[in-house]
């Protein structure tokens, strides 16, 4: 008998266990015994649609039980058959075992799998969604002090924002991350880093004047910062900008670049600094 037959097989087996008459709580262990070895089956088949409805059957099985924890896992095993057919099923049925976690207070285990929502949404380009599960998915493992994971979490939110024009709220969240790793020996060396994404959020919003606060207040947050080629950029590419010198702000990324390569997002930041920069100096040009 090849898999999926096997696995429909079993269903059927449960179906039958369910309807029947028999003791409330056996038949429902019984089913249940049966769902998860027919979902085994259909996974076992790469049948992932059958399989994730399997599984979400043997969670309902296990709620009849007041199981809640094999309830919400046995989503998270629909969640991930679903994944590989279709991201919407997957999102819900992570959805549902999220809530069930939270009920019975797993809140990191609900925190693990709200990331995990917030990642299928990247998947899926839905950025605004996305964003909104990192930023639940951050609370969640803030309130359980896991703070490495709550920081990944809010820099993706930070990442997402600054793609989406609201360059406060990233500016606000990488400077809270760099604030928060100055207190560890660990995360000290990433400091540099966050700070630099808050200034290039500051070269966005085009004010001089508040990049330059910005640079000042950083160098009391971290003594240390003024010494380095993050602070230097910032600081050459501030002057750029109050100057309107279009070529001295190219060599300055150019040379920051040749030895640090800027990632994706990073450049295209810069480069929206840039147009702006170069439609000032056209502006200046049309002038005189």
């Amino acid at each position: 008998m090849d898999l999926v037959a096997k696995g429909d097989d079993l269903e059927k087996k449960a179906e039958k266990k369910l309807n029947g008459w028999g003791f409330f709580g056996s038949k429902h262990e019984d089913a249940a015994d049966l769902f998860d070895k027919a979902a085994n089956n259909f996974k076992l088949a790469k049948s992932w649609e059958k399989a994730g409805s399997t599984y979400v059957k043997l969670s309902q099985c296990h709620l009849k039980l007041d199981s809640k924890h094999e309830a919400a896992s046995a989503y998270v095993d629909a969640a991930h058959c679903y994944k590989k057919t279709s991201t919407t099923e997957a999102i819900s049925c992570l959805v549902q075992a999220v809530d069930m976690f939270c009920d019975i207070g797993r809140i990191s285990m609900a925190a693990r799998y709200l990331k995990e929502i917030a990642e299928l949404y990247e998947s899926d380009a839905n950025i605004e969604k996305s964003m909104e599960f990192y930023h639940k998915a951050a609370d969640f493992f803030q309130n359980e002090d896991v703070t490495t994971s709550a920081n990944q979490c809010n820099q993706k939110v930070a990442e997402f924002a600054a793609q989406l024009e609201q360059y406060q709220t990233s500016i606000d969240i990488y400077e809270e991350i760099a604030r928060q790793s100055l207190k560890s020996n660990l995360l000290k060396y990433g400091v540099k880093g966050h700070l630099l994404n808050a200034g290039i959020c500051h070269l966005c919003k085009g004010d001089v004047v508040a990049i330059t606060n910005a640079l000042e207040r950083y160098q009391e947050m971290d003594p240390t910062f003024s010494g380095t080629r993050e602070y230097k950029l910032l600081a050459d590419i501030a002057a750029a900008i109050d100057e309107e010198d279009v070529s001295k702000f190219t060599d300055v990324i150019k040379e920051f670049d040749s030895m640090t390569p800027l990632d994706s997002w990073k450049t295209t930041l810069l480069l929206r600094v840039k147009e702006k920069l170069k439609a000032k100096e056209l502006e200046e040009d049309d002038l005189t």
